[in-house]
This record gives C-alpha cells, structure tokens and sequence, in this order.
C-alpha cells in the first residue's frame, strides 16, 4: 500500500472511537453546511452537498443530524463559512497543506500559526507548495460483497487509474478531472463509497525514522483536532512499520 493509502487506514481506525467520531461528524456538518448554502439544500442538483451526505453515510452518521445540517444552512441564521488554506513545513521539513473552513479567519490564522510554531514547524505563503501536491480523486469502498477484478475493469473504463487494497478497503484513485465519471459509475454499480473527494496526493514522500516521524505525527493531528480544519495533508512516508506502530 502506498503512504496515502496507510495513513487513510490509520486515521480511519483512530476515528472509531467517540471523541475522534464527534470531531469528524464536526467537519462534516461543516462542509454540508456550505455546500447547501452555496448551491441549495436538495442533493439531487447539488453535487457538492450530495458528495457530502455520501461521506456523512460513511461516517455513519446519524440521518438526523445531516438534515438539521441542510435545515440550518438554508435558515436565515446560517453561519457563514470561508475556505481557506494554509502549507509550510512542519518538524524535520515534512510538508503540510491544510484545508479550513472557517467564520472566524483571525483565530484560524492564529490557531494555525500557533500550531507550526509550537512543533517546530514554520509557515509558508499559498501556493508555496503547488508543485509539491497534485489533487486527485479518492474512493475508499468498502470490499464486503463485492467482486474486485469486476469493479476494476468497469471503473478502468470510467478513468480510475490506481487500485490499493487492504483487508477490508479498496481506494481508488483517479485523475480530478475523471472525479465525475467513476463517481457515476460506481452508482451505476449500485457502490456507495465510504469516503470519496478530490485529495491531495504527495508527488514525492520524505522518509524520517521512527521517532521523527511520531512528531509529524503528532503535529498533523494537532492541526486535525482544530474544528476550523477540515483536511491536512502531508508528504511524509508511512513506512511498514511506522503504519504498525501506530495501527
């Protein structure tokens, strides 16, 4: 498995628990809330608040809380959230791009700078890292029920250019532009995804050993915990046993 694709599990299993689960659900009623603000509250002329649902299911949460979500962001009262993002160097030069929703840019800003000067980290201008990560499309579905090789020639054809496995996941990745068409064709396929977007995926990787890289660590999770966050990405190598230690 690549490095992406380790960590993805990792985080996915760090996200069962209650504390980790609330944090995700937080995020996830963010981005439904903006999605619906930006372009209506029914999925089915919304592709950006469809998409979002979609990864609420796969989070398991709760039907209720994703239609309070659609509710409040059409209502009158509904927070107004702006995206932003911020990348520079983390400890020992691991590169870092967050992605924010925020309605506070201030504390966002201080949080986030706060964060890179704590770890050692130091903050860069955007678009500082642009040649260091290419976004492209992620599906991560879970194998339970279906046919691997099938789904693999199908979603070949709709433009899925790589296939990683684990015992219970297979991720997808695709060129952003092919987002659209594997997405469709996975619900020609009767598949829902448990986790699907346009990432950002590391050209190159840093390998650190075990210790350096626990404190990379614990800085990209000190910028996950921030409810401002939504996504942190990063280029350091997850090695066999680096994945093991912290699975």
């Amino acid at each position: 498995m690549s490095g992406h694709s380790k960590w993805s599990t990792i985080k996915r299993k760090k996200g069962a628990n209650d504390a980790r689960r609330g944090k995700i659900f937080t995020k996830i009623i963010k981005e439904i809330i903006i999605a619906a603000k930006d372009g209506g509250g029914d999925p089915e002329t919304n592709s950006r608040l469809r998409l979002a649902i979609q990864n609420a299911k796969g989070a398991n949460m709760p039907k209720d809380n994703i239609d309070r979500a659609i509710k409040k962001a059409v209502g009158s009262d509904a927070a107004s959230y702006v995206e932003t993002s911020f990348e520079g160097y983390g400890p020992c030069g691991v590169a870092v791009f967050a992605e924010c929703l925020t309605d506070n840019n201030n504390r966002t800003v201080a949080s986030v700078r706060s964060a890179f000067n704590k770890h050692g980290g130091k903050l860069g201008t955007n678009g500082s890292l642009s040649s260091l990560f290419e976004r492209k499309g992620i599906f991560m579905i879970n194998k339970e029920g279906i046919s691997q090789d099938d789904i693999e020639l199908d979603l070949i054809d709709a433009g899925a250019q790589d296939f990683e496995s684990d015992d219970e996941t297979l991720t997808i990745t695709c060129a952003k532009e092919d987002f659209g068409s594997v997405n469709r064709r996975l619900n020609e396929l009767g598949i829902e995804a448990e986790e699907a977007g346009l990432k950002r995926v590391p050209n190159n990787t840093k390998t650190l050993d075990i210790d350096s890289a626990r404190k990379v660590l614990r800085f990209v999770e000190a910028l996950e915990d921030d409810d401002d966050i939504q996504n942190v990405y990063h280029n350091l190598e997850i090695s066999d046993e680096l994945a093991e230690e912290l699975g």
